[in-house]
């Protein structure tokens, strides 16, 4: 396996005693590039990402199947600290800043996690070199780190997220939703930034409902349906399939009317196909 490349194959995880939420997974994320994971509300993508970053068991759920290696490494079953410390970390949807927290601070607790990082006078460089890469990424975050992360905008907490991700020097970083609830103009920030990180070197695995955003992003793509995967390939490829465009980016022809001017009922939603049938 590629040093740094995550593999997943034959995924299953359940909830609780009963509740399967993913059916056999398999996906691969490069050492360099990004990789999206498409899917309505439920498909699994954020299991998923649960899997990877071994933090099923604070959501009750398990791995009962399948393998999950990192360069090599088996991650399944591993404490989630010790995931962070091989290079894996996870962005977590919906942001969860510490609101009482300053910038500073919230950054400051990244960094406790950095693989590799002692106390000391190099642990304090790494740091501090981190910290100046997030604040180039991020120029509002040097602006405002006195102040209370709660009192940042929506996507000013999601740039802190993702930077005190970055403060753990990830190799493989974890985006769940990384657009959710935010402006457009400030997505098209993110999805810059994101692209900028990718560029330095870090592998991406992208879970995003915004599939154009993600398509446009990502060189490879999965699409997730009931916790399979029903559709992979090239972001180009899977752009032009028919189910992406009717089904995500909104491209379905209008339903007619009859002469009383009544609309035509929708057409019945069609199984999606594999990729390559």
């Amino acid at each position: 396996m590629e040093s740094g490349a995550l593999l997943v194959a034959g995924l299953e995880v359940v909830y609780g005693r009963s509740v399967r939420a993913l059916h056999g997974i398999s996906l691969d994320v490069p050492a360099n590039g990004v990789v999206a994971v498409l899917g309505a509300n439920g498909a699994g993508k954020s299991t998923l990402l649960r899997a990877v970053s071994g933090t099923l068991s604070l959501h009750r759920g398990a791995v009962t199947a399948g393998t999950i290696h990192y360069g090599g490494t088996r991650l399944a079953g591993r404490d989630p600290a010790l995931i962070v410390r091989a290079g894996v970390v996870q962005v977590p949807e919906g942001r969860r800043v510490f609101a009482n927290l300053s910038v500073d601070e919230n950054l400051q607790a990244g960094a406790l996690s950095t693989r590799g990082l002692r106390q000391g006078k190099d642990g304090t460089a790494k740091a501090r070199a981190n910290r100046d890469r997030v604040f180039e990424l991020f120029p509002v975050l040097a602006e405002r780190r006195t102040q209370r992360a709660g009192l940042l905008s929506g996507g000013e907490q999601q740039m802190l997220a993702i930077g005190r991700a970055l403060m753990a020097a990830p190799r493989l970083l974890l985006l769940d939703e990384p657009s959710l609830g935010l402006a457009p103009m400030m997505v098209g920030r993110i999805a810059g930034v994101i692209r900028e990180i990718a560029a330095q070197g870090v592998a991406v695995l992208l879970v995003e409902q915004n599939v154009t955003v993600a398509l446009d992003l990502a060189d490879k793509a999965y699409v997730l349906d009931v916790g399979e995967v029903r559709l992979a390939g090239s972001s180009a490829d899977l752009a032009r399939t028919d189910e992406v465009r009717r089904l995500y980016l909104g491209e379905e022809e209008a339903a007619g009317a009859d002469a009383a001017g009544t609309p035509a009922p929708p057409a019945p939603r069609k199984p999606l196909r594999r990729w390559g049938e």
